[in-house]
């Protein structure tokens, strides 16, 4: 491509036409880019960039984008600049902290260039004007489909383009299904965007189509794997639990949309998010049971996919996890256990489980001994793409000698799976596959096993398992002696409240004595442990064995103070890389590793495409891939139902921007009345006189700078107001000059409570201002009462009956604390900004220098605490023995809160006094094992 005006040309690395065609399309006007996932957007996104970037006397700047993605930019901008040999380029610069300081912000704006800032920031600076949004060249939106219409970024936009016109802005997604949801989505995102042209490229688009199917194909393998009996057993179990929890769900009677709740759509990650969601308005009128099996239906989305995933031992000692968590707690006389664990398909999860990692079904208790053996055995049973992997990776090899690579690729051989998990557990397995137990009579090589790695798994899952007992005992002592405490206060005040008089008689299902020998008096289940014997022959069985002891043990921790007298690098061609799918960081590993062989270990849609996308950009680089995949498997199921959700968002939106009609954006100007702007002020009290004021100045709210995480601000500007950023040390909104106003979500209301910092903000708002007032506000989606908060973890059996941790009691406290402290509830943010508008009426305007000045000391600098992480500060408040009078003691003298923990008691002593340094080295030091 030829630079305009006779600069040099600018060498783009867009070798396939739907890219170059997209590009041009980008040069020429603004728009929203909706590319299929696995296409590439990201280099899209470098090459439009470096085209500006070569260009230079541009600022540019990039909204959305990740720390990774950050990384792969600057990368890729770096790599462009010096292949295109652009002296004017300056390359991608970073601000995304706090401690960057404002003069260096300031002079880094001044010079230009291509600056990824992360949201918080650039508002803030847009506001304040340290970068004027008139010498913004342009703006790239990067996952535009996280844009809603209260969120900072559609903010940041309304700024940007109310104050430039001039300017470019591009979006770009390459995720279609929020943008087909709710009515005329792809219409509300343009307007929240202030674009006017969306441009789709699926996969089926003509040009995609062409471009990756024109040329010579990757060579394709299919692997249909079946999985065994047991598999099948609690695949099908857990299927069966999750129709019974949705079929509950429905008879609930929950008044909501139930067309979506169906067994294809529970296979999905967001299907009991988008169930919680619909709950969240009635959340506090539906039942304890209905919310069980919200929950239950996450726990078992994670079985189904921990079954095709882990190991045997692994899954079971997973299940053995979720049976402990689900157990109520001791001395609970609810019966709160899932309901899903007292069908006969959990049963047969939990027995199946236990039988693919050793025989032997033994129930304690049992009379017939004669039926139960007096051992057991390991059957450990392995992953069956276990086998067909080794059997992959041998067909390789025959065919790298036969056929040596005369082409641009390596020989290397890349394994995709989709977590470290698994990347860990495929990486144990092949360096002990060739590991045997015992000698082999035969001349023949013995095929490649699991038993070594599945023996050793066992052996540490028994030793867990004697932990896991002692660990759970002690926590539920704990449990104990906190329920026998409140059992003692509540009888100190009443002698007969909580049991029966002493002359009434109680009376016990199953009688006295079998009461506590049977069944839990809650109901509770209980699964059949194995006996000490039958778990010691166990053990004897899976000692480790002279081969075993030949092995070497897992390196967790290596120094690498001698690296170069036993490392080195690998020839490419011998080498095999275990990598998980990582969205669009997985082209980069194919770019760089280059490989010949791919084995796609687990099914993902959008690694197939970078894979086309890899093979039709390289004509000289043959790619052979192994695609491998459970039969009649949910993994199947739920990979053939995304490629079926992405085809049918694209239809949608394609049919959609047939019939839009043209967004009118207005420039991010909301539309007034000029008569109602002009009166807003007028002041018609003007008896015993009193004189008539009017003014066109629009309203000005100073607000301080760590309140833009929430969408407030936002519609306060939508509301034509002037939002003024400011570090307040009193307060969050600064309304008038004698209006001041504390904003609380419910969940930063219950910390303030705990750690007390509401009531010194209450106080110091008392000392400064006339009007202080405390804001409550309640998420716009969620019912608008305290209820659900309540009863927030489940945890009636042992809550206390003290009411001063009761949340609703804390603000009576608080009100007769604080008399003139006036409380505002507000049922969500647009809520809010009414109210502002309202307290702001026929009032004067606040002044933002005042404000910042109130509540400082002489010399005090406003921004000096600017620099700390409040989310540490909170979580080390909540340490027993730290205090508000403490803690900047303590944050000052220690980097961070593993310092703390790792402080001796003498240092503590030291900083914070001798009881409370006592108290807060017990609390990092106390054993979980010790009574």
């Amino acid at each position: 491509m030829t630079g305009e005006h006779g600069k040099p040309p600018v060498k783009l690395s867009l070798p396939l036409e739907y890219q170059q065609d997209l590009f041009n399309e980008l040069r020429s006007e603004d728009e929203l880019v909706l590319l299929a996932r696995g296409l590439g957007l990201l280099r899209v996104v470098i090459n439009l960039l470096h085209s500006f970037d070569a260009a230079g006397n541009n600022l540019i700047v990039i909204v959305g984008a990740d720390e990774r993605e950050n990384g792969w930019i600057g990368e890729g901008l770096a790599e462009h600049a010096a292949v295109s040999k652009s002296s004017m380029a300056r390359g991608l610069s970073q601000v995304n902290t706090d401690a960057m300081s404002v003069g260096t912000r300031e002079k880094m704006y001044s010079q230009g260039g291509i600056f990824s800032i992360t949201s918080r920031i650039l508002v803030v600076d847009l506001l304040s004007k340290l970068l004027n949004p008139e010498t913004v060249t342009g703006l790239v939106v990067l996952h535009s489909e996280r844009i809603i219409a209260t969120s900072i970024e559609a903010f940041i936009i309304r700024i940007y383009r109310q104050m430039n016109k001039e300017g470019f802005l591009k979006a770009f997604s390459d995720n279609p299904e929020p943008f087909t949801t709710g009515f005329a989505p792809l219409t509300s995102m343009m307007r929240n965007l202030f674009l006017r042209k969306p441009s789709l490229w699926p996969r089926f688009h003509v040009t995609v189509a062409k471009s990756l199917e024109g040329r010579k194909k990757a060579e394709v393998i299919e692997l249909e794997v079946p999985m065994t009996d047991g598999m099948k057993d609690i695949q099908n179990a857990v299927l069966e639990c999750v129709e019974v929890s949705i079929g509950e769900l429905r008879k609930a009677d929950t008044g909501i949309e139930l067309d979506d709740w169906t067994l294809d759509s529970a296979l999905h990650r967001s299907f009991d998010v988008i169930i919680r969601r619909q709950l969240d308005p009635i959340w506090h009128r539906v039942s304890f049971r209905t919310r069980q099996i919200v929950n239950d239906l996450t726990v078992l989305r994670s079985i189904l996919h921990a079954l095709l995933t882990y190991d045997a031992v692994s899954f079971n000692k997973y299940l053995d996890t979720i049976l402990a968590a689900h157990q109520p707690p001791p001395g609970s006389t609810r019966q709160n256990q899932s309901p899903w664990l007292f069908l006969d398909a959990a049963n047969t999860i939990f027995e199946t489980a236990k039988r693919r990692v050793y025989a032997g079904k033994t129930i304690e208790g049992e009379t017939v001994s004669n039926t139960l053996p007096d051992s057991l055995r390991p059957v450990l049973e392995e992953q069956p793409k276990w086998s067909l992997l080794s059997e992959v990776l041998e067909e390789i090899e025959r065919d790298s000698y036969l056929n040596p690579a005369r082409d641009d690729s390596n020989g290397t051989i890349l394994i995709m799976c989709s977590d470290q998990g698994t990347c860990r557990q495929l990486r144990e397995y092949l360096q002990n596959m060739h590991v045997h137990l015992g000698e082999s009579d035969d001349d023949e090589d013995p095929k490649p096993s699991a038993m070594f790695m599945m023996r050793r798994k066992l052996r540490n899952y028994l030793d867990w398992k004697k932990d896991f007992a002692r660990v759970s005992a002690s926590l539920f002592a704990e449990n104990q002696k906190v329920l026998d405490g409140y059992t003692d206060q509540r009888g100190n005040t009443n002698g007969y409240r909580g049991k029966g008089p002493p002359n009434k008689r109680r009376r016990l299902r199953g009688g006295a004595a079998s009461a506590g020998a049977g069944r839990p008096i809650n109901g509770s289940l209980q699964m059949a442990e194995d006996k000490e014997s039958q778990v010691a022959s166990l053990m004897a069985d899976i000692q480790p064995t002279d081969g075993d002891a030949m092995q070497k043990d897992e390196i967790a921790v290596d120094s690498l103070d001698d690296m170069e007298d036993y490392f080195e690098l690998y020839e490419m061609n011998d080498l095999l890389v275990i990598h998980p799918y990582d969205g669009d960081m997985d082209e980069h590993a194919l770019e760089e590793v280059r490989p010949r062989y791919v084995i796609m270990y687990e099914p993902d849609a959008a690694f197939i495409r970078r894979v086309e996308v890899y093979r039709s950009s390289h004509e000289d680089r043959n790619v052979r891939v192994y695609f491998m995949y459970y039969g009649s498997s949910v993994e199947e199921q739920r990979y053939l139902s995304a490629v079926r959700k992405e085809k049918d968002a694209f239809t949608r939106l394609i049919k959609e921007k047939g019939n839009m009609a043209i967004t009118l954006t207005l420039d991010g100007v909301a539309p007034t009345d000029p008569q109602e702007q002009f009166l807003r002020t007028v002041n018609t009290r003007i008896a015993g006189g009193g004189r008539l004021a009017a003014t066109a100045e629009p309203p000005r709210v100073v607000v301080d700078v760590r309140e833009f995480r929430s969408s407030l601000p936002s519609l306060l500007h939508g509301r034509s107001m002037v939002v003024v950023p400011c570090m307040l040390t009193v307060g969050d909104y600064v309304l008038t000059p004698t209006i001041c106003i504390e904003r609380k979500s419910v969940r930063d209301l219950i910390s303030s409570f705990k750690n007390g910092r509401l009531f010194n903000q209450a106080e110091t708002m008392l000392q400064h201002y006339k009007h202080p007032m405390l804001l409550i506000e309640f998420d716009q989606n969620k019912s608008f009462t305290l209820d659900p908060f309540a009863d927030n973890s489940f945890e009636k059996s042992i809550k206390r009956a003290d009411d001063s941790r009761d949340l609703q009691s804390k603000i009576v406290l608080l009100t007769i604390a604080f008399p003139r402290l006036k409380i505002i509830w507000s049922s969500s943010p647009y809520q809010t900004a009414e109210i502002f508008a309202e307290l702001k009426n026929k009032q004067d305007e606040p002044d933002p220098i005042k404000a910042v000045q109130v509540g400082l000391g002489m010399g005090e600098d406003p921004y000096e605490q600017q620099s700390f992480n409040t989310t540490p500060q909170d979580m080390l408040r909540a340490v027993p023995g730290v205090t508000a009078k403490n803690v900047m003691r303590l944050i000052l003298e220690v980097g961070d809160l593993r310092e703390v923990s790792n402080l001796g008691e003498d240092e503590l002593d030291e900083m914070v006094g001798k009881e409370a340094g006592r108290q807060v080295y017990r609390f990092f030091n106390r054993s979980v094992f010790d009574d």
